[in-house]
């Protein structure tokens, strides 16, 4: 893999601190500001559409790094499905199960979380593996790919930046980030067992004032039915 470069990614301010917060720390100090600054994200709109537009009545959703609840878990929950939410953030999930009462919310990290393989109809994972490094976004995309029924739907966003381990300023809290360009991102989810059907990629800038234009990625995929994803 290339080593990360030496600047941050576009969007992103180089911290000077140089180390690694818990991704928890910076999310839970965010809290509702975080919903505040993407709400106006077209293109997550569009994508739970998409996602709407193929689910069964009474689907059971997994919204991975649910954070306050908004849009993701609350428009699912809205159209009739039985979402749970997962977030590392002690903050977000008080804040999406007072947002989003239809909902169920847990507080873990997704890694952990004891969950049945094949007991979701879909999976979402809307920006929240940019603070895993990529070795771990690899074996986490793996694990949600078994989470879902055979033809189960998967739909991740992301930064789509060839940069690993950069230490950084988002929305004046330090994180780490790591990402995969859109090509390498593509074959992740096709080698995890994903075939990818629509992509769409914009480029989104938050409502914050340190906030700059950064890409977005979404793609809309779903589980192969007669290949299972490697372990």
């Amino acid at each position: 893999m290339p080593s990360a470069p030496a600047t941050a990614p576009e969007g992103f301010h180089v911290s000077d601190e140089q180390r690694r917060p818990r991704a928890a720390a910076a999310f839970d100090a965010l809290g509702a500001e975080y919903e505040r600054a993407f709400a106006g994200s077209r293109t997550h709109r569009r994508s739970l559409e998409w996602l709407l537009g193929r689910l069964a009545p009474g689907s059971r959703v997994l919204d991975v790094g649910s954070g306050t609840g908004r849009p993701t878990a609350g428009t699912l929950a809205a159209a009739g499905h039985d979402v749970l939410g997962v977030d590392v953030s002690p903050v977000m999930v008080e804040l999406a199960a007072r947002q989003v009462p239809d909902a169920v919310f847990q507080c873990a990290d997704i890694r952990d979380a004891p969950l049945d393989d094949g007991s979701f109809d879909a999976v979402c994972v809307y920006f929240s593996l940019l603070q895993l490094d990529r070795r771990e976004q690899t074996e986490l995309v793996g694990r949600l790919v078994r989470l879902l029924r055979p033809e189960g739907y998967l739909v991740l966003a992301t930064v789509p930046l060839d940069v690993e381990g950069v230490d950084a300023t988002f929305m004046g809290q330090p994180v780490r980030v790591s990402s995969f360009p859109a090509q390498r991102l593509v074959a992740l989810a096709e080698e995890a067992g994903l075939e990818v059907l629509d992509q769409e990629a914009s480029m989104f800038t938050p409502t914050h004032p340190d906030a700059r234009p950064e890409p977005h990625l979404f793609l809309h995929c779903r589980r192969r039915a007669t290949a299972a994803p490697d372990a």
